[in-house]
């Protein structure tokens, strides 16, 4: 078994634990608030951060206070919510919301993206806490519920899959993600906690 592998099957297998906030990624269409929602009806947290300030948004993705709208049917009270509206990308997401968690003294984190982000983005958020020298936990609860060969507005998931390992390689080159070892070696850390 690889070290992609080993990664994959750690990520796709965490258990949820009691967390400073959930971190819901835009992008996706509204797919991904579904599970931010659930874990916050469940008692995961009392906070969700919408992440994300496109404002020419792709297909498949809306603003952040279009998601935030779309959230307060789910029940969720307004103070309960915080909007973090100047990422432009993945790697921006995971700058605004370290330093944010800093700031907040966060110790944990939930990560909500889609299955096939959800990858991508732990890597990038691993990177920035590795940059900063700073331990923060993040768990990992993708949006998994979701079709992969059913055809929405930006394509079919199992497609963005196999582009989200292309891009893993592409980012890893450019030193914006952790290593898969680096992953492996952080989750073995966050379980001998």
């Amino acid at each position: 078994m690889d070290l992609r592998e080993k990664f994959i099957i750690l990520i796709d297998n965490e258990p949820l634990k009691k967390s400073d906030a959930i971190i819901v990624l835009e992008g996706d269409g509204f797919a991904r608030l579904n599970r931010a929602a659930q874990l916050y009806k469940d008692g995961w947290t009392k906070l969700i951060v919408i992440s994300g300030g496109l404002n020419a948004p792709k297909i498949g993705s809306y603003p952040a206070e279009m998601m935030k709208k779309e959230l307060k049917k789910f029940k969720i009270p307004n103070k309960n919510i915080i909007l973090e509206k100047k990422s432009q990308d993945t790697k921006e997401q995971a700058e605004n919301i370290i330093k944010m968690a800093t700031e907040k003294k966060w110790q944990r984190i939930i990560l909500v993206a889609s299955h096939f982000h959800q990858y991508r983005a732990f890597l990038t958020f691993l990177k920035e806490i590795l940059k900063k020298k700073i331990y923060l936990e993040i768990v990992n609860a993708p949006a998994s519920e979701l079709p992969w060969f059913t055809k929405n507005k930006s394509g079919r998931r199992i497609d963005h899959l196999e582009l989200e390992f292309e891009k893993i390689n592409q980012y890893s080159k450019k030193g914006h993600l952790a290593s898969y070892s680096e992953a492996i070696d952080y989750q073995r850390l966050k379980e001998s906690k």
